[in-house]
């Protein structure tokens, strides 16, 4: 089963940054910069964060991911956004 996520890092080097952006672009969508929306499975999830541990230093960055729910389009309606919109969905699926 998918679940949706919220991906949010901040990262102190500009190559850890580059990486990690990456990295996030190939599980998900970027909403902005440094803010992802993710939809994916368990061990997709586990994946990620395996990935993720890799490439950030601990003591200096910091990858938050935040469980949304598995009812996508509750989770994206549930966003409230001022400004410029948020990308469009994606459609079809991503191979990893």
């Amino acid at each position: 089963m998918r679940r949706c996520y919220l991906v949010c890092y901040d990262i102190r080097n500009d190559k850890r940054l580059r990486l990690i952006h990456r990295l996030l672009k190939a599980y998900g969508e970027p909403w902005q910069y440094s803010v992802f929306y993710c939809t994916l499975r368990a061990i997709d999830r586990v994946r990620l964060e395996n990935a993720a541990r890799e490439l950030l230093n601990l003591k200096e960055d910091q990858l938050l991911i935040l469980d949304l729910g598995s009812n996508e389009d509750a989770a994206r309606e549930a966003a409230t956004v001022l400004g410029q919109s948020l990308p469009d969905a994606e459609s079809g699926m991503v191979v990893i």
